[in-house]
């Protein structure tokens, strides 16, 4: 009876565990609705509305001028929006009363630009932010930070300086201590735009290990056959609008939108 008890106990137990990691995928991490941003005249986000759930990779995709950096920099705290409202779990972060600090402590970003300090080695390029922003013990953020850099195959250059690594280098960096807080929204902003072709692809493959181990990330990408490879949904924006938002294949391949054929017309290979 107690063999049988025990063994029921660690069913119900697995049940349990399989059902809160099914209702956390579904919880929604990012949530954006009807948000507006103009400069002067010049509306750039027309009334933007998507949520990214934990666990999903969202890739924004769109020309220049679209709205993609203005709006990575809304979610970011960048930018202040002018209607419209952005949500962080439970958190709305545009309420003016929010800690701004504390909500981006809780978002990690990458941009196009790696943004290393020259003057410091790698290693402490990781911890900075995690040791004076988060209050991280130094022998803590240390042993982290060590554990990322053998993750990414960059703990041998922990005592090297910026201008000693590729561009590739510096961008999983960049990666690296985006990810020391463990962040509940990671933002990538065209992370290889400014890389070298030959580097781009050892950056995405370090995104999709991260996809594979469960990061959220929303980014902003040029990159379209590693969207529609890597993500799980696309979110298409045109003229400030959202013009697609569903999965890969039904907004790539699917889609009769005659603006979004002729978006994806451009690009061969997918």
């Amino acid at each position: 009876m107690s063999q049988l008890t025990n063994q029921e106990s660690a069913v119900s137990t697995a049940s349990a565990v399989a059902h809160q990691q099914q209702s956390s995928a579904h919880q929604t991490v990012l949530k954006l609705d009807q948000v507006r941003k103009s400069y002067r005249t010049n509306e750039v986000l027309k009334g933007i509305s998507f949520q990214v759930r934990a666990h999903e990779t969202v890739a924004l995709l769109g020309p220049s001028g679209s709205g993609k950096s203005t709006l990575m920099k809304c979610v970011n705290l960048l930018e202040e929006v002018n209607d419209g409202q952005i949500w962080l779990g439970g958190t709305d972060i545009t309420d003016p009363r929010v800690d701004r600090d504390h909500c981006r402590s809780r978002i990690g970003v990458v941009f196009q630009q790696f943004n290393l300090f020259p003057h410091m080695n790698v290693l402490k390029n990781v911890t900075l932010g995690a040791i004076k922003v988060h209050k991280m013990p130094k022998a803590e953020a240390t042993d982290k930070a060590m554990e990322l850099l053998d993750r990414i195959g960059m703990k041998s250059k922990a005592s090297a300086y910026p201008d000693q690594l590729s561009g590739g280098q510096q961008q999983r960096v960049a990666i690296a201590r985006a990810l020391m807080c463990d962040p509940e929204l990671l933002l990538l902003d065209e992370i290889t735009s400014a890389l070298d072709p030959m580097l781009v692809g050892e950056v995405l493959e370090m995104v999709s290990e991260l996809k594979s181990r469960g990061t959220t990330i929303l980014m902003a990408t040029h990159e379209m056959s590693f969207a529609h490879d890597a993500a799980d949904r696309i979110v298409l924006l045109l003229g400030g609008i959202i013009a697609e938002d569903g999965t890969p294949r039904q907004v790539m391949d699917e889609s009769q939108n005659p603006q979004t054929k002729e978006f994806f017309s451009h690009f061969r290979g997918l």
